[in-house]
């Protein structure tokens, strides 16, 4: 695969080229680690990634080479010690890896680049672990290490593991199947036409994480699943001219405005009878969450259209009932996938948190859904549930908002204590049988991956590359009408202070995102380009988590004004205190919605930014998806001002400033059509951008494609600034 430029021809009243400043004038770029960066994804391959945690304590991990993208299995004994349970090359043997198009929907939902053992089940007793590959089933028997490949018979999607270790479910040709260790694959399900049973719909994996789209029931008895009427949802066909012989992917996606899909929940036994079915009122349009575990009852969260009204379901299977075991309202939206509900162990209550007092707080409520007791304030900044032990919460808090930490919340009311011992940016990968796996982006650098348990702490070995350099890189809080806001400056290490550097702004600025992170790799690629000649610059404006309800609702409805203000105010405010910064030269960059920001800053701001780059920009918010985009801006019929103020495709016109935008052809999240749109808006404008399109989807793994964009950057502001 390579890059190729689309080349837009002179356009009148085109925007005026900035001169070119001499390359000689540059200092020399740092290749070898612009290579390295590009051949270890980021220094991201080799980084072990917990998968499981067994009965007995032992932690079931994934790792590649550190420079290859093929996943082995490996497990980390309960004394410490490592084997390898798996290559991926010993469970393919000759044959190579092929994804059907479903399987690499998932996959890219769920931003996995690697391949060979990407996903694992394992039995309630530790004993047999299932790993999907290359179209079998291979179950492997940890005691003897012993292997049994199943053949489903075809294609298997998002196969999964009974607790008893004696079946696997799995989806094909849009219906429930289920296969023993012998045997043929039997059916279970008959959705009726237009429908789909067991997968997640694009919603639901895309924007409220959730990827399953059916669960067993804690015997292994019964599964429940999601039905999906797929029919009143718009296709839209995702095509690559880059590989004209192959034919374009059909999608089911929703667009802000138009029809989702009809969800509804399903249990079906292994007999596989007539499935009892449970429904909701047609309003309440996404099922973000489904858990079913020992002791608690079938427990689903739901949303309205709106997403400001959510339930929280639990359904009797025998008596064919739903139960509401508590509601909530919020004004502006309601935030889920922050791990609850979770059922406590016994079953005689679960875990919820909840924004109502102004920000996050962990409640304990009894198996109606009345509340127990609050186990957590306000200012304890809770960020998400990991896990639940048997007297106590598993959790992740973010004491400063550029730090991620692992609490125990204790369910008697006593004092929350911390329980990980690196600083830097954590998150729970698994909490289960008294064994926590953590991994930490670490402040002094590098990355570890350790599993604590009451006989102590083992870390996960890790085989990636260290990058050659240490970041200069330095936080700092600016305040900007009375908030404070976090900064991150990096500067070249040649850095001299008696001059002046053009700036670049990295940016992101979306929901659900920080880029100022204590985390010290985080800023490698920054450094790369700070040794280039630039001072890089990243702040986190209000919108992004982590700052209490007010700071992050304050962009309903628009989606760009307090981002942009915000990101502005703060690059003053360091300029104003930095003087080696030199504001009339400088850029914006960033990908997805930084690619929406980037470009929206260039049209809005030609005062401020002299060039920018726009990677996968959304463009036009009616061309995004429902989920995301009605949450904060509503549906396009109730904010049709916000939704025209918000896309770049109004504001085309009032381009000056040079402007790149790269784009995947084959982006099945922020369609090739945005910047295809904006193109013509362009082009009806006399205005013109350079344009790259690159052979690839929201996601850009491949070396070669990500060591030319980062030199195609660097260059182009180089030129500009």
């Amino acid at each position: 695969m390579r890059a190729h430029a689309v080349a837009l021809g002179v356009l009148l009243a085109c925007a005026p080229r900035t001169p070119k400043v001499p390359m000689s004038t540059w200092p020399a770029l740092d290749d070898p680690l612009l290579a390295d960066a590009a051949a270890t994804y980021n220094f991201k391959l080799g980084v072990p990634a917990p998968l499981a945690i067994t009965a007995d304590g032992a932690v079931l991990f994934r790792r590649t080479p550190a420079r290859a993208f093929a996943s082995d299995l490996f497990e980390l004994s309960p004394t410490g010690t490592v084997r390898t349970l798996a290559t991926a090359a010993d469970l393919l043997g000759a044959a190579e890896e092929k994804l059907s198009n479903e399987e690499k929907a998932r996959r890219e939902r769920s931003r996995t680049a690697t391949k060979g053992v990407v996903d694992l089940d394992v039995s309630d007793d530790g004993s047999t672990v299932m790993v999907p590959i290359g179209g079998q089933l291979v179950l492997i028997d940890r005691a003897s290490g012993s292997r049994t490949s199943i053949d489903p018979g075809g294609a298997a999607y998002d196969p999964h593991l009974s607790p008893d270790g004696k079946h696997v479910a799995f989806v094909r040709d849009r219906a429930l199947w289920m296969i023993g260790r012998s045997g043929a694959a039997r059916q279970l399900t008959q959705p009726p036409e237009g429908h789909e049973d067991g997968v997640a719909d694009f919603a639901a994996q895309e924007e409220l994480g959730r990827r399953r789209g059916f669960w067993w029931s804690p015997d292994s008895t019964q599964i429940a699943f999601q039905r999906s009427d797929l029919r009143p949802v718009d296709s839209i066909y995702v095509s690559d001219p880059r590989h004209p012989d192959r034919e374009p992917v059909k999608f089911k996606y929703p667009r802000a405005g138009t029809n989702n899909a009809i969800v509804s929940l399903g249990v079906v036994g292994l007999a596989g009878a007539a499935p009892v079915m449970f429904t909701w009122d047609a309003a309440v349009e996404y099922l973000a969450d489904v858990t079913w575990t020992a002791n608690a009852p079938l427990t689903a969260v739901v949303l309205d259209r709106d997403q400001d009204d959510v339930w929280v379901l639990a359904f009797d299977v025998a008596t064919k009932r739903t139960t509401t075991l508590l509601t909530e309202h919020d004004d502006a939206w309601i935030n889920v996938n922050v791990g609850t509900p979770k059922w406590l162990e016994d079953g005689s209550g679960f875990l919820w948190m909840t924004e109502r007092p102004g920000a996050w707080v962990l409640e304990h409520r009894d198996r109606t859904g009345a509340l127990v007791k609050q186990l957590t304030a306000p200012d304890f900044h809770l960020h998400h549930v990991g896990g639940v032990e048997k007297d106590a919460a598993i959790v992740l808090v973010t004491p400063v908002q550029t730090r991620q930490e692992v609490w125990r919340v204790p369910f008697d009311g006593s004092a929350p204590k911390r329980i990980d011992r690196h600083d830097g940016v954590a998150n729970v990968m698994k909490a289960k049988h008294g064994v926590i796996a953590i991994d930490t982006q670490l402040a002094a650098g590098g990355r570890t991956v350790t599993a604590l348990s009451a006989t102590g702490e083992r870390v996960l070995p890790s085989v990636a590359e260290q990058p050659k350099l240490v970041p200069t890189t330095v936080l700092e809080t600016v305040q900007l009408g009375g908030r404070l806001h976090n900064v991150a400056i990096t500067r070249p290490r040649s850095f001299d202070r008696s001059k002046k550097y053009p700036v670049l702004l990295k940016v992101y600025g979306g929901p659900h995102a920080l880029t100022v992170l204590d985390a010290r790799d985080t800023y490698v690629m920054d450094q790369w380009y700070a040794d280039a000649g630039f001072i890089v610059v990243r702040s986190d404006n209000r919108g992004t988590p982590s700052r209490g309800r007010e700071w992050e609702r304050a962009i309903l409805n628009d989606l760009i004004t307090v981002p942009l203000e915000d990101q502005i105010g703060a690059l003053h405010a360091v300029g104003a205190r930095h003087a080696e910064l030199d504001l009339s030269r400088v850029g914006i960059w960033g990908w997805s919605f930084g690619g929406y920001v980037s470009a929206l800053a260039v049209l809005l701001r030609p005062d401020v930014f002299k060039a920018g780059v726009a990677g996968a920009p959304v463009t036009d918010w009616t061309l995004y998806d429902t989920a995301y985009t009605e949450r904060y801006m509503k549906t396009p019929k109730a904010n049709a001002a916000g939704y025209t103020s918000s896309s770049a495709l109004t504001h085309a016109g009032k381009l000056t400033r040079p402007l790149l935008v790269i784009h995947g052809i084959t982006d099945d999240n922020v369609h090739f059509a945005h910047t295809l749109a904006f193109i013509e808006a362009l082009y009806i404008e006399g205005k013109r951008a350079e344009v790259i399109t690159l052979s690839a989807t929201h996601m850009v793994p491949d070396p070669k494609l990500n060591l030319a964009r980062e030199r195609v950057q660097i260059d182009f502001f180089r030129q500009h600034l």
